[in-house]
């Protein structure tokens, strides 16, 4: 394929087709037999024999309200997630020797059981030892102070490990995929966590889970830090994350950000859970980090948010989450895992922290991490982001999965690339985003020539500019329905059987121009205009970008969106009917068909199929059919008096690092009361949005206390429908400390106060009523 170009290009990578797909060195994967049989090949897992790239989301049970769960796991669903993660986090189930409970939040058969309804299979993590910021990794106090060498094959643990493994195995017998059970929602097991230097007592772990009665298609531990590994008997699954609370409060961006915005076939990052270890990590200068490994790269815990510590509070947007997960994808990943994708509530006094001898000090209350779920449900932009991403994963991944990772040399002011190919055809990778803190400058002049065995594309066919903070995959000689190679400057976010065939929708690139370029017979072509023919037929749609930006070629619709409109696309059930739904909001697929969550202002969604017996507005484009949705209830805001005063917490340092500590007597903080009235209570959940600064704030319904949140410059969000009763008899009452001026403790730059004196406020407290609306 030759493209005329206007100058010439300097980034070009040449790609082949790769050696096939093998059989990994692994004691695990079902039977071919088996129904359903999940199996791992040397690149990707498969299903019945297809690719398949599973995106994975945590979300803790024991966390959350028992009876928000179904709705929480089916906004997972509607997010993309196909497997659920989950801790069972051992001291909230056995606070007592003995006496283990499954009761009310701990239930985890019904959690199960629900996710399955939902349509998710489920990946546990079932410790021992789990961490994810609980008391001693989540070992009960009682098991803590056992005289016995804790997390490792002595005999007096592995009794009591084998007596929690067994006590698990009760409540979710039966709920194993297997043979005999191939429905089975449970598909995989990781087996402790973030245990780098001893690898036999994992393989005995695995060892006893089988022996209790546990099975799994697929047995995991982390393999960060350059763990050691039993070879064979687990598959090691990785992290990545954009910032991190343990590092230091003197650190700015920490150093390991970069390598999870670039790509590289490197899997391992030394540095997560290192701060909980005895000495530096130590590896060979040979040591390969994943690279080269015989089996898929498997991600758990990319980081969908970030927790905060006391002395550090990272802030993490939206788009760092959704550029670092793309960045992956580009660098080969084969299984995109959040950590976490749903925020929750520790249990009360179950948090690590100085006390217990961590080097963190983390809320008591507060684990929002803010994920793409918030604690109280919050959909948030990165939400929307991922979810974007995943219904590419849905629709294309087979074809993802069934390729490898090509990474062009990189030079001072070139684009940061990579290239997916089956040797054929390819996805190209771009990543020019970095968080705000370092983030990296336009590129001008940017073209991309991949060479295949048979052909060259360049794309664009002119040089663009590359925005700072745009990252995107672009389609290379895909097939997208009766098109059999098209090569877009644009990325595919699902294709549908449309009502005259085909449909593909697009995510625009900011900046640049769509441009399709297709080999082979087009057929009749509308709504573009063509820019050169011969081997190759260049098209510019004629349209703005939107719902209205279509381009038919032969019976398939290419719809190329803007940003704003791509991230509204959803997919899932309707009434029995794969429906894609355009709303920009919030919302899920329950059983009444698409719940969209009411908005402050009268808003439109657009939905195909059509909807049956609803009345329709005039809409835009051939495809969709658009119809009204009602306000929301008006929000309330709350009367919050002024803080008389504004003390600050008296510095400390503890724990194993010496780092600063945060108070923990509130008898000296500032403290107010807040009327809550009953009428702004009426609704299943009442979102209370509490825009303040300070250092440290807490939340009572008398002595309860509900919420808490160390201030990095985000609201802090409560669901006040599970006090309404005890608030008709108290108000909400806040007992907060000051933010000190001259404080060590790192917040961003970008919200840090500029004050010279402390700083105490409350500027709002809007509830905010949730109401959805069903279309079906």
């Amino acid at each position: 394929m030759n493209i005329p170009m206007t100058e010439a290009t300097t980034n070009v990578v040449r790609v082949t087709a790769p050696k096939p797909a093998t059989e990994t060195p692994l004691e695990m994967g079902d039977d071919r037999s088996v129904e359903q049989s999940i199996r791992l090949t040397s690149r990707y897992v498969t299903v019945d024999g297809t690719p398949w790239i599973p995106v994975m989301g945590e979300y803790h049970f024991s966390r959350d309200l028992p009876q928000r769960w179904e709705t929480e796991l089916r906004k997972l669903k509607a997010g993309g997630i196909s497997v659920l993660a989950t801790y069972l986090i051992w001291n909230i189930h056995e606070d007592v020797e003995g006496e283990v409970r499954w009761d009310g939040h701990r239930d985890v058969r019904r959690f199960i059981e629900i996710a399955d309804r939902v349509g998710l299979k489920v990946m546990l993590r079932i410790g021992p030892w789990a961490h994810g910021e609980a008391r001693n990794g989540g070992f009960p106090d009682w098991l803590q102070a056992m005289p016995m060498r804790h997390r490792s094959d002595d005999p007096a643990y592995l009794a009591y490990a084998r007596t929690w493994y067994a006590a698990i195995e009760e409540q979710v017998r039966g709920l194993f995929h297997t043979a005999d059970n191939p429905a089975g929602p449970i598909i995989g097991i990781q087996v402790d966590n973030e245990l780098y230097d001893n690898g036999p007592h994992l393989a005995t772990l695995r060892t006893i889970a089988e022996e209790v009665g546990m099975r799994a298609s697929l047995w995991t531990a982390t393999g960060w830090g350059g763990a050691e590994l039993p070879y064979g008997r687990v598959l090691p699954v990785y992290a990545g994350y954009s910032d991190g609370f343990w590092e230091e409060s003197t650190t700015g961006w920490p150093g390991f950000g970069v390598m999870h915005f670039t790509y590289n076939t490197v899997r391992d990052d030394l540095t997560v859970g290192a701060d909980l270890r005895d000495a530096p990590v130590e590896i060979d200068d040979d040591a390969n980090l994943g690279t080269g490994d015989p089996w898929p790269f498997v991600t758990c815990e990319l980081g969908g948010g970030m927790a905060v510590a006391y002395h550090r509070r990272p802030l993490v947007d939206s788009d760092d989450v959704a550029a670092l997960a793309l960045t992956k994808v580009g660098s080969g990943s084969s299984w995109q895992g959040y950590y976490m994708y749903h925020g929750g509530l520790q249990a009360m006094g179950l948090q690590e922290s100085h006390d217990t001898g961590y080097p963190n000090d983390v809320p008591a209350r507060d684990y929002d991490f803010h994920a793409p779920l918030g604690t109280v449900g919050s959909q948030r932009r990165h939400y929307h982001l991922l979810r974007q991403q995943h219904l590419m994963l849905s629709s294309f991944g087979s074809a993802i999965a069934d390729s490898v990772t090509t990474i062009p040399e990189q030079h001072e002011g070139s684009p940061r690339w990579a290239v997916r190919s089956n040797g054929r055809s390819a996805f190209l990778f771009a990543n020019n985003h970095q968080p705000a803190i370092a983030a990296l400058p336009a590129l001008d002049d940017v073209q991309f020539t991949v060479e295949f065995d048979d052909a060259s594309v360049t794309i664009p066919t002119s040089p663009v500019s590359l925005a700072s903070g745009a990252y995107f995959a672009w389609p290379l000689r895909q097939r997208f329905g009766s098109l059999a190679a098209a090569s877009v400057t644009a990325q595919p976010v699902t294709e549908f059987e449309g009502p005259n065939g085909p449909v593909v929708l697009f995510a625009a690139s900011e900046g640049i121009d769509v441009e399709i370029q297709l080999e082979g017979s087009a057929g009749d072509v509308e709504g573009a205009t063509a820019i050169s023919d011969g081997e190759v037929l260049v098209l510019r749609p004629d349209a703005a970008r939107g719902l209205g930006r279509e381009v038919r070629i032969g019976d398939t619709t290419l719809v190329f969106l803007d940003g704003a409109t791509a991230e509204s696309v959803w997919r899932g059930d309707i009434d029995g009917r794969d429906s894609v739904v355009l709303w920009r909001g919030g919302g899920w697929f329950g059983e009444r068909g698409f719940e969209a969550v009411l908005g402050s202002a009268g808003q439109e969604l657009d939905v195909f199929p059509p909807l049956e017996g609803a009345e329709r507005l005039s809409g835009e484009g051939s495809v969709f059919a658009r119809y009204a949705v009602p306000a929301a209830p008006a929000e309330r805001a709350l009367e919050v008096p002024a803080f008389g005063s504004a003390p600050v917490a008296p510095v400390r340092r503890a724990g194993s690092s010496g780092r600063l500590s945060a108070p923990v007597d509130f008898s000296g903080a500032a403290s107010i009361e807040v009327s809550v009235p009953a009428e702004a209570l009426t609704a299943d959940r009442a979102i209370l949005s509490l825009d303040w600064t300070g250092d440290v704030i807490r939340a009572y319904v008398g002595d309860e206390l509900i919420a808490d949140q160390y201030w990095y410059g985000r609201m802090l969000e409560i669901d006040l429908a599970p006090y309404a009763e005890k608030l008709e008899e108290t108000p909400l009452t806040l007992r907060a400390f000051a933010w000190e001026p001259a404080t060590e403790v790192y917040v961003d730059e970008r919200v840090r106060p500029q004050s010279e004196t402390p700083v105490l406020e409350v500027r709002s407290a809007i509830v905010r009523p949730v109401a959805t609306r069903a279309f079906a």
